[in-house]
């Protein structure tokens, strides 16, 4: 009886970890480094808590077993090293996973303007062209997306792709994200910035090169049209 009740709780859990803004379907490099990162979180979490459940169990249950082991030896270990042991694992994890984050020392990437106002992001490609709520990117290509704000604190995110990142007014932050396979993916800003807050939504279509290139000309055809007001 109990085994299904834990199989059902698990899929219903995890059922609410798919769509266009879950992490842990990821579709990038750095996307991957943050969702193996959170599966081993996860598991050293759920390990600890059923390490320290059990022996408080055993507290209750068999405290003579517990005695046998002496209280120093069980400060010494259950204290002491076994944290140590588990958390060196999980900084070393992090570290080593975050590297695929950082932009630094990774070499050209094609550059991005996002320009965050309330409540809407505005995307600049080189050349000048312009789409709002909707970024275009390469596929298989990196790109840097250098953000900024024109009002408030706003915080970029495309979770099946990278990380997050705060655009800052006055302020220039880059992040790094790169699409292995076309798709459209789902964007945030993650920063509570005022009552228009939770609609500051934007999408992103990756194309293969020369899609995006004829993707970004039809920006640019729209720009002028519409007189420079950007494209959707």
């Amino acid at each position: 009886m109990f085994r299904p009740i834990c199989l059902l709780a698990g899929g219903l859990l995890l059922s609410a970890c798919t769509g266009p803004l879950s992490a842990l379907q990821p579709e990038g490099p750095a996307a991957r480094g943050i969702g193996t990162l959170w599966w081993i979180m996860l598991f050293a979490g759920t390990a600890i808590f059923l390490a320290v459940a059990a022996v408080l169990m055993l507290a209750f249950v068999r405290p003579a077993w517990l005695r046998r082991f002496g209280e120093t030896r069980l400060i010494l270990w259950g204290g002491l090293v076994v944290p140590l042991v588990i958390l060196s694992g999980l900084v070393t994890a992090a570290l080593a996973l975050g590297e695929r984050v950082l932009v630094v020392g990774q070499g050209e990437a094609l550059r991005i303007e996002a320009m965050a106002r309330q409540w809407t992001w505005r995307f600049r490609y080189p050349g000048g062209y312009e789409t709002d709520d909707l970024l275009h990117l390469p596929v298989g290509r990196d790109v840097d997306i250098v953000l900024t704000s024109a009002d408030v604190i706003h915080s970029f995110w495309v979770p099946r792709l990278g990380g997050k990142l705060d655009a800052i007014p006055g302020h220039v932050n880059v992040i790094r994200l790169r699409a292995d396979r076309p798709g459209t993916y789902g964007g945030v800003c993650a920063e509570y910035c005022g009552i228009g807050h939770a609609p500051m939504r934007f999408s992103v279509e990756a194309h293969e090169e020369d899609a995006f290139a004829q993707a970004v000309g039809l920006a640019a055809a729209s720009d002028t049209a519409t007189g420079g007001e950007g494209a959707r």
